[in-house]
């Protein structure tokens, strides 16, 4: 549930300047030309020749690359897939796409059998299941006006602080990412109704700004979340144990951010000013705005609370909170058979692009990993020498260059296959006489230090999501430069928030171990 790319209602992605966009078209129009050449004479080959045994071929291509050595493989393999990502393809067909190619180019028809061999486990796998009941949960709680209702609520509560305002932003927006979360909704939609409120309290825009795109990001780390779903499949993790090990590191963040909000505006109160006197209300009428909340508060906390529990399996989970979002937005009157197929149409776009890019990564990734790419990266990395903090944090910055260019999905299924097995093979004893990892937390430990760092890419220049996000309702003079000065400081927050995991795992570590026993 907590992804831009999960949202029914979520803005579509950035589009890249005009430069890069006709570059992209012409390397477009010169792959096409080319393709179509291969094809039409390995057609006219196929026809008239054995593909795989006649040497006369008037241009074969089947095989050329079956005598390539696995290192320069490697290049021509992700080199091609940057190369062709630029041209602004859809992710899913890219690398399911790319993946047949090199079948073809480098195996022989047996291969082949590797699509159906990786697509169909994925197919069978019912955790799996619980991606478009989430996502259904989301679309439902959505329509049902939550987001609207939770920031007016926080807002009234906290407006009277210096830099109350944002801090009411950060607030609802970690609440909402346990209800919701959905990151491109919940930008845009609190860019639309708390932007505008700071901005007419004379907020510093950077403070506004910087506050709804950093609270948005925290749907991708604070359960239910799908990526940490997703992250479990491929690395076969407990859901239950990602979720717990989330959860705290989601609240660390959340709180990061409120910190340096209110630190800001009451050392200068200037930039994040109260609200006036005359729009607050008393005690009484603060709890009395509480009401309208109690239904979802409940179901998250049913949710989740059989998810840790272990009372229910991560599908069972999220098939209650399908129905009892379907019941909540009964109860909010917002319920009708038009928004019940608005939610499922959504969720059906939305679970198909997951899926779809779940299978064609799966095809490439796995098509490499049978080529050796696996071992070949591991004895790479783990041959140059350096400590496994060193090697961990060569991980966190390559993926945080993977982060500036490619979505949440795509990172996930084409790094973490061959990050995950790296990880393993090394040792965590502990930064500065601080605790160590013990070898049966490290995947768990390392899929938070991967969600925390997605949160980052949706933050960083110069494609982050959110950033182009809150473009969309932003006021014309408020510039795009203006829109990444104020993702530098939070983006800084979540690197910080990312070494205190790293350095004390028992923020990760504890609540699943406390829970679970370990």
């Amino acid at each position: 549930m907590n992804s831009s790319a999960t949202s029914p209602t979520a803005p579509r992605a950035p589009r890249h300047n005009s430069a890069m966009g006709k570059f992209g078209t012409w390397l477009l129009i010169i792959a096409s030309v080319v393709a179509a050449f291969v094809v039409t004479v390995e057609v006219i080959n196929i026809l008239l020749y054995d593909p795989w045994s006649d040497e006369v071929f008037l241009f074969r291509t089947a095989g050329i690359l079956a005598n390539v050595d696995i290192s320069s493989l490697t290049w021509i393999m992700f080199g091609s897939l940057v190369v062709v990502l630029m041209m602004g393809l859809p992710l899913a067909f890219v690398t399911g796409g790319l993946g047949v190619v090199f079948i073809y180019l480098v195996g022989d028809s047996t291969m082949l059998n590797i699509i159906p061999g990786r697509i169909f486990p994925m197919m069978t796998n019912s955790d799996l299941a619980a991606i478009p009941l989430f996502i259904f949960m989301a679309s439902m709680l959505e329509r049902a006006g939550l987001i609207e209702e939770m920031f007016n609520v926080v807002y009234k509560w906290l407006g009277g602080l210096s830099g109350g305002l944002a801090a009411a932003t950060i607030l609802a927006s970690t609440i909402l990412a346990a209800m919701v979360g959905v990151i491109g909704a919940a930008v845009v939609t609190m860019g639309i109704i708390a932007l505008p409120a700071m901005l007419k309290r004379n907020y510093d825009p950077q403070i506004a700004i910087g506050s709804i795109m950093a609270g948005g990001t925290l749907g991708i780390l604070i359960p239910p979340s799908i990526l940490a779903i997703l992250y479990a499949v491929v690395a076969q993790q407990s859901v239950g144990e990602l979720y717990l090990g989330s959860v705290i590191p989601g609240l660390l963040l959340s709180g990061m951010y409120i910190a340096y909000v209110v630190i800001r505006s009451i050392k200068n109160p200037k930039l994040g000013p109260p609200v006036p006197v005359s729009e607050r209300i008393s005690f009484a009428d603060k709890l009395r705005l509480l009401r309208d909340l109690i239904a979802p508060l409940i179901l998250v906390f049913l949710v989740l609370g059989l998810l840790f529990a272990g009372v229910a399996t991560p599908v069972e989970a999220a098939g209650i909170g399908s129905f009892g979002a379907v019941i909540v937005a009964m109860m909010h009157k917002r319920f009708s058979l038009t928004a019940l197929r608005e939610a499922s149409i959504g969720t059906l776009k939305a679970s198909a692009m997951v899926l779809w890019i779940m299978f064609g990564a799966s095809i490439f990734v796995g098509f490499y990993i049978l080529q050796g790419g696996q071992t070949f990266i591991t004895e790479a990395i783990l041959g140059t020498g350096m400590s496994s903090y060193g090697i961990l944090f060569l991980l966190m910055v390559l993926l945080v260059i993977l982060g500036m260019f490619l979505d949440w999905v795509g990172i996930l299924l084409l790094a973490v296959p061959i990050f995950v097995p790296i990880v393993k093979a090394l040792t965590f004893d502990g930064l500065f006489g601080l605790p160590a990892v013990a070898g049966d937390d490290v995947v768990l430990w390392f899929g938070v230090l991967y969600l925390v760092n997605m949160q980052m890419s949706f933050l960083s220049p110069p494609f982050g999501y959110a950033l182009f996000y809150i473009r969309g309702v932003c006021p014309p003079e408020i510039s795009m430069a203006t829109i990444f000065k104020s993702s530098l400081v939070f983006l800084a927050l979540q690197a910080l928030g990312l070494a205190m995991c790293i350095l004390l795992p028992g923020i990760v570590t504890w609540l699943p171990n406390l829970v679970y026993g370990h």
